[in-house]
């Protein structure tokens, strides 16, 4: 009697167990928000007004949270140097912007967890200024090798995107290559292509980055990047 007792009390307390395991149900995963796309200003737009009416695509939310976007505006292509963030919750705002300057900007959609989404593309544009009839052109963009990557070989292809607001300017690049962290060294001057190979050595790590010039004389200081030799 004393056995079928403690056999009965061992299936009871394993029922219990179980059901304290596994009872409830699990908080979903939160989910981040799709990418969007940018719409206005579109990539290199000269815009006259300095008044922006900025407009992206809207973001969807896996788990149907309500979703809000920030828009990061700066002075440089990499976005380091910030000069305003806002919030919106439909996607178009207007901000009005310093004339006769080149701007970068992005949008990430944000649910209201605070789960952000992938950035954005990059867009360039220039408010063009008082009586200003030439704008300097916009700073290099990296297409390869990616900023502080380590890669393999002897010799390496540097290539990059130009681009100016002027429809018709001419771009001529000044490539600075070498072993400084801020290169001083060019490379390569007044070159007229967007690429350019450059011996490399195992265990080094080099520094570049590309000037950018108009045909009117106008030019771009660009952003070191950097990449490491195995």
């Amino acid at each position: 009697m004393k056995r079928v007792l403690n056999k009965t009390l061992g299936l009871f307390s394993a029922t219990l167990f179980l059901f304290s395991c596994g009872g409830g149900s699990k908080e979903p995963v939160n989910e981040a928000p799709t990418k969007v796309n940018l719409t206005y200003p579109t990539q290199n737009l000269l815009c006259i007004d300095n008044s922006i009416p900025f407009d992206w695509s809207d973001a969807t939310d896996p788990n149907n949270d309500n979703v809000s976007y920030k828009i990061e505006i700066a002075t440089n292509r990499e976005l380091t140097n910030i000069i305003k963030t806002q919030t919106a919750t439909v996607s178009n705002i207007t901000i009005t912007l310093n004339k006769g300057e080149a701007h970068y900007w992005r949008v990430t959609a944000v649910d209201n967890k605070g789960k952000e989404g992938e950035p954005s593309e990059v867009f360039a544009f220039y408010t063009k200024g008082e009586g200003e009839t030439n704008t300097a052109p916009f700073t290099a963009e990296l297409v390869k090798p990616k900023d502080e990557e380590t890669i393999s070989g002897t010799t390496v292809t540097l290539e990059w995107k130009g681009a100016d607001s002027n429809v018709g300017d001419t771009l001529t690049y000044d490539v600075y290559f070498g072993e400084e962290a801020n290169p001083t060294t060019i490379k390569e001057e007044n070159l007229s292509t967007t690429s350019l190979e450059v011996d490399i050595e195992s265990g080094k790590t080099y520094y570049w980055k590309i000037n950018t010039k108009d045909n009117f004389g106008a030019k771009s200081i660009g952003q070191v990047w950097s990449f490491t030799i195995n």
